[in-house]
């Protein structure tokens, strides 16, 4: 008598295509990919699930998306993000898109983490934030009617663990891409801008007026940041040292990454502590309540008259222009 058997057939996960816009095409290098964390459908289809789901938080109360709604643009319009406890935190909640062309690979407000998976890996365990431990999460998660299979779909993997699940998270957060606003059509020329947002436009390129590009980047950086740490003239003294308390080095304290400009519309309040309720308050702060410290950094040029003294036809228009980088599909899309 004679079997036959065969081998049993492994999955093969489906290669995800990122969708690249033009304008990033044009004026940025290629997004940053890691080699041991490739896009799938599957690894993305996964991370999109376990990012809106609670199961990740101690109490199962909350999930990224808490923090992070996409009608916010990831964001959640709080001043400090509260925790599973009802306890705040001391930082604004960044918003999440283009983080693929984040090429410093730095990222919160203070940089205190290496990479996308790593920056996944914390808000779990964080005491304020979700208060669990990946032990149980992973319990969890094993144990779980779906789970198990998505994962052996996306990794090939049995046993779930911490790196597996941050990886999938990441592959989502990469195509979380912002890049239709107005401003974008307008350099695509498909599209007008008012009189007003083009004043504004030159008011935030002008170095004898709003003199922004510098840390938030131009029409040349679609990504509008420079993914750079400043202190940009919020405080003579520090409660939070930011890049300082990472880095040890007192040169440092007071800076914070500079967040892009796109989507502001969607994301207040504004700053690491979100002290600015609106974007009036952002750019009076620029324009007449620069103070000065230690480590002010050198593009606050006029921090000695407190700003650079905008008029207020070119606050309002600066506004407007700032307002034409909002990206509607983007928010309604996830």
């Amino acid at each position: 008598m004679s079997c036959s058997s065969k081998e049993e057939e492994t999955y093969i996960p489906v290669p995800h295509v990122l969708e690249i816009p033009i304008l990033f095409q044009d004026k940025l290098i290629a997004p940053i990919i890691p080699t041991n964390n490739p896009l799938t459908e599957e690894g993305v289809a996964l991370g999109k699930k376990l990012f809106f789901d609670k199961i990740l938080s101690g109490n199962e109360t909350q999930s990224c998306a808490t923090c992070h709604d996409p009608a916010a643009s990831f964001t959640n319009n709080e001043r400090f993000s509260k925790g599973i406890d009802g306890r705040f935190g001391t930082r604004n909640s960044m918003p999440l898109f283009n983080l693929a062309w984040n090429y410093d690979e730095k990222f919160f407000w203070d940089g205190n983490t290496f990479s996308l998976e790593h920056q996944a890996f914390v808000p779990v365990t964080d005491p304020f934030e979700m208060k669990s431990n990946w032990a149980d999460v992973e319990s969890k998660l094993q144990q779980h009617a779906e789970y198990p299979s998505l994962f052996e779909k996306a990794f090939g993997a049995s046993n779930i663990d911490s790196s597996l699940v941050t990886k999938a998270i990441a592959q989502f957060e990469r195509t979380l891409i912002s890049a239709n606003s107005k401003f974008d059509k307008f350099l695509l020329g498909e599209l007008n801008l008012s009189p007003e947002e083009l004043n504004g436009f030159n008011v935030f390129m002008d170095e004898a007026k709003g003199d922004c590009f510098h840390c938030h980047g131009s029409d040349k950086n679609p990504l509008w940041t420079d993914n750079i740490f400043h202190n940009n003239g919020l405080d003579e003294t520090f409660a939070d040292l930011g890049l300082g308390a990472v880095t040890g080095d007192p040169a440092d304290n007071g800076k914070f990454k500079s967040p892009s400009l796109r989507n502001l519309e969607f994301t207040a309040p504004y700053m690491h502590d979100g002290r600015f309720a609106s974007l009036d308050d952002v750019i009076n702060h620029y324009s007449q309540g620069l103070k000065n410290s230690s480590t002010i950094d050198p593009l606050m040029k006029k921090v000695d008259q407190g700003g650079v003294g905008l008029t207020d036809k070119d606050k309002a228009d600066l506004k407007a222009f700032l307002l034409s980088l909002s990206d509607y599909d983007f928010i309604n899309s996830k």
